[in-house]
């Protein structure tokens, strides 16, 4: 079995107000075996918030795998009654293969930053006043430790 790839946050699908990260679970002769992992709007409060695989079914094709986690989250939500849109990770950016979430509020930019292989967000405790100066900001940092 190899190492699980790194989250494909390009290929991540917004949902009700959970995002959906696909990555390849495992390579069989050759062929991807795409899983899923969850980030929900409300984080931590939320119990699927960085749940892997919750339906515990498997895809060979990415788009499977987004309708798998879709069918997933649309019968818990029948359960639970919500049906949301969300407008959390409506700015969301991939950068040398980070994603970064954006958020305004109160004239205030904060964000959110997950690395390639772990959703650990690690954020610094930092306000800006704009999304530009945020992502730029970002961008810097990130930039500082990128390997020629």
């Amino acid at each position: 079995m190899n190492r699980i790839s790194r989250f494909l946050y390009e290929n991540s699908v917004l949902y009700q107000s959970y995002l959906i990260i696909p990555f390849i679970a495992h390579r069989i002769e050759g062929e991807n075996i795409y899983s899923y992992s969850l980030l929900a709007e409300q984080g931590y409060k939320n119990n699927l918030h960085k749940a892997t695989n919750p339906a515990k079914l498997y895809s060979s094709y990415l788009n499977n795998i987004i309708k798998i986690a879709k069918e997933h989250i649309s019968s818990l939500e029948a359960v639970n009654k919500k049906s949301q849109k969300s407008l959390y990770f409506y700015q969301r950016y991939i950068y040398n293969d980070n994603l970064i979430i954006l958020h305004e509020q109160a004239e205030k930019c904060f964000y959110n930053h997950y690395p390639p292989y772990e959703l650990k967000d690690i954020a610094a405790p930092k306000l800006f006043k704009s999304s530009f100066e945020c992502l730029n900001w970002v961008k810097k940092g990130l930039d500082r430790y990128q390997v020629n």
